[in-house]
């Protein structure tokens, strides 16, 4: 039978892996104290939250949950980090930053979001995601852009015959000025 212990922290690591949407599973080597705490502030800041986790125990509460991890994801110290979605995706911009790569000790060896399992390379890419403001901008930008196009369009057609008019209009007061 677990210890109680073990058995309070897969409980409070499944409780906590409950409510996230994914998580990101980093391996740290080395981490002095101000390091560490950098890294949990910078993962924070959008809601993140990094655990350090005994490799068996993070691996019992992933299977508990369907997700079975690669075996090589959970060799030394292994941290895990979790939230929504958007702050995973914060998480793989936090790990890709090169403050953190020169660093060298915190990398990303795998990965789970809104129920899909990602290797290293699938946790790399999600730092190339925007976030959600940018993909809002750019999804108003292509819904506006066609209406924009349209109003010009036939905004287009008014304005040009208004100066047509207006062209015939000054010539005929010049040459109207010119002739008294």
């Amino acid at each position: 039978m677990p210890n109680l212990v073990n058995q309070l922290v897969v409980r409070d690591l499944s409780a906590a892996f409950e409510k996230a949407e994914g998580l990101i599973v980093i391996g740290y080597a080395g981490l002095n104290a101000v390091e560490n705490e950098t890294l949990r502030d910078k993962l924070a800041e959008k809601g993140c939250e990094l655990r350090m986790v005994r490799n068996a125990l993070a691996r019992l509460v992933l299977h508990q949950r369907g997700w079975e991890l690669a075996e090589d994801s959970f060799a030394g110290n292994t941290a895990i980090a979790f939230g929504d979605a958007e702050a995973v995706i914060h998480a793989a911009k936090v790990l890709a930053s090169a403050e953190v790569k020169k660093v060298g000790k915190a990398k990303a060896r795998a990965g789970v979001l809104e129920g899909r399992l990602l290797g290293p390379a699938d946790v790399a890419q999600l730092a190339d995601v925007p976030d959600r403001t940018t993909l809002q901008a750019r999804l108003l930008g292509c819904i506006s852009g066609p209406a924009r196009g349209l109003v010009s369009v036939l905004n287009g057609l008014p304005a040009g015959l208004a100066r047509v008019t207006q062209a015939r209009a000054d010539r005929l007061a010049e040459t109207g000025a010119a002739a008294g």
